[in-house]
C-alpha cells in the first residue's frame, strides 16, 4: 500500500499502539498500588512437618482486621501426601473454639505458590494447622495468628 491510504493505516495502527501502551501503564500502575495496600506474609511448610519463617525461625503471622494479605508459601515435600498431591494443608481455626475460619482453608503442593486473602473481621487469636497428615511429626505442625483491631 502506497500513497495516502498507507499513511493514514500507518496513522491507525500507531494511534492504536498508543492506546494500548497505555492501558497497559495504567494496568502497571493499578497493580503497584494494589500490592502497596497488600500485607506480604511469607511462610514455609517445611519437610520437617513445621511451618517457618524464611529464614528458618519459627513464624507468628499478625494482621489487622479486614487487612488484605497475600500469602506467599514455600511448600518442601513431606514424608506423605495426599492423593491430590498436596503435601501440606493450613486451615486458620479460632482459638477459643477451634472453628474454622471461612477462606482460610488451603492445599499446598510442592513449590512455591501464592493466596490473596483477607484477614478475619474478628480480632483475636487464632491458630493455624497442618491438615494434610504430612508425617508421624503431623500433630506439632501449627502456628500463632493474631488478629488485631
Amino acid at each position: 500500500m502506497t500513497g495516502r491510504a498507507g499513511v493514514r493505516l500507518c496513522g491507525v495502527v500507531l494511534a492504536a499502539f498508543v492506546v494500548l501502551g497505555v492501558r497497559v501503564l495504567e494496568a502497571q500502575v493499578d497493580q503497584s498500588i494494589d500490592q502497596a495496600q497488600v500485607h506480604v506474609v511469607e511462610i514455609v511448610a517445611d519437610k520437617d512437618s513445621r511451618y517457618k519463617s524464611p529464614d528458618g525461625g519459627k513464624p507468628e503471622i499478625t494482621l489487622k482486621a479486614g487487612e488484605q494479605v497475600l500469602l506467599r508459601v514455600s511448600a518442601r515435600k513431606a514424608k506423605s501426601w495426599n492423593r491430590d498431591g498436596s503435601i501440606h494443608g493450613f486451615s486458620l481455626l479460632r482459638a477459643k473454639d477451634r472453628s474454622k475460619v471461612e477462606g482460610w482453608d488451603l492445599l499446598f503442593k510442592p513449590g512455591n505458590q501464592q493466596f490473596r486473602l483477607t484477614a478475619p473481621a474478628e480480632p483475636g487469636e487464632y491458630v493455624v494447622v497442618c491438615t494434610v497428615i504430612c508425617s508421624e511429626d503431623h500433630e506439632g505442625m501449627h502456628m500463632k495468628f493474631t488478629v488485631l483491631p
